[in-house]
């Protein structure tokens, strides 16, 4: 026998040995092809949608929060034309989302950061997003999670046979424990009075069983005000920021006709880098039917080079893996 058919034979030995000493992670049955559509989150209904599929509920979730500021400028006193808007949408990037944070707080000191009528996040921008959202009450907390956080702070290595018996490279419980003391009851409570005066918070996660982009509607989750709110918000956060491989995905439970399934949520960054509003969604037609007509203004944190950056790869798997990752985290497809 070769010395590569010995070696082989003794991987593949290994490996089954390895999988048989050690039950890989399980799960509920998946939602059904021909169901994904009809899964719903227990107690919290429409408060998520399948953006290539769904842009009549993306819609609608516009629609609400163009009446909800209808409504919040009344009980203020404001008469006259709507006031400008300004949108921010926030990249995936990996720990480049140190860029964005760090142009929040800069862009609070310069004093002309403007409150957004609705923020998006993939991804890193998912985990800067709330705290831009709430404005540059929540700058200290943001730059605390973006400059002193360690590697450790964020993820803690697993084994090499991870790659055959867990469902990631690394165990991501230290940045659950980050999420959970910075997104706590007060951060949602001031989320769900913010949507209410008809802003929007939403968030990009990757339905890997439907290979599917989800935009949650976080204002939505929190103001629901069902017990689970909080930790599927965390849950959320977390799956945006998981890179398939690297990090566990995030389970979410769902039923569908009354019957219990889990989705497998990943990085939003594997169906897109950042987004907006669906291209199909002509927003020009709609404002104008409502008679919505106001200045708008869009800005964009892209938290990553635009152009690509040349390296020589070694041809060992890890930093093959590592420069695929890069190059996840460098596409620049949007929507």
């Amino acid at each position: 026998m070769s010395n590569a058919k010995q070696f082989i034979t003794i991987f593949l030995a290994l490996g089954m040995l390895t999988l048989g000493g050690c039950a890989t992670p399980s799960r509920l049955a998946a939602v059904p092809q021909e169901s994904y559509l009809q899964a719903t989150v227990p107690g919290m209904a429409d408060v998520r949608y399948f953006i290539d599929s769904d842009t009549e509920s993306f819609v609608r979730d516009g629609l609400e929060s163009f009446h909800r500021e209808q409504d919040h400028l009344k009980r203020i006193g404001h008469t006259g034309p709507l006031p400008p808007v300004s949108f921010l949408a926030i990249s995936g990037g990996g720990d480049n989302g140190a860029f964005g944070a760090g142009l929040l707080v800069g862009w609070t000191e310069a004093g002309d950061r403007p409150e957004f009528k609705a923020v998006t996040g993939i991804s890193t921008g998912a985990l800067i997003a709330p705290f831009a959202y709430l404005g540059p009450d929540y700058d200290p907390q943001l730059k605390e999670v973006y400059t002193t956080i360690k590697p450790a702070d964020i993820f803690e290595p697993r084994g090499i046979l991870a790659a055959l018996t867990d469902d990631g490279m690394a165990d991501n419980a230290p940045l659950w424990r980050l999420v959970r003391k910075h997104v706590d009851q007060s951060m949602l409570d001031a989320i769900a009075r913010e949507h209410a005066k008809g802003r929007l918070l939403l968030v990009a996660t990757t339905n890997l069983d439907a290979l599917q982009p989800v935009v949650w509607n976080v204002g939505a989750i929190a103001e629901n005000g069902h017990p689970k709110a909080l930790d599927l918000i965390h849950s959320i956060l977390i799956a945006s920021a998981s890179i398939p491989g690297a990090f566990p995905p995030v389970m979410i439970d769902v039923d569908v006709n009354g019957k219990p399934h889990q989705e497998m949520h990943v990085d939003g960054g594997a169906t897109a880098q950042v987004f907006v509003y669906p291209p199909s969604v002509n927003v020009k037609e709609l404002t104008r039917k409502l008679g919505a007509e106001r200045e708008r203004k869009l800005y964009v944190i892209r938290n990553a080079r635009l152009d690509p950056e040349w390296a020589s790869v070694e041809r060992q798997t890890i930093n093959i893996a590592g420069r695929s990752i890069s190059s996840l985290i460098q596409d620049t497809r949007y929507w």
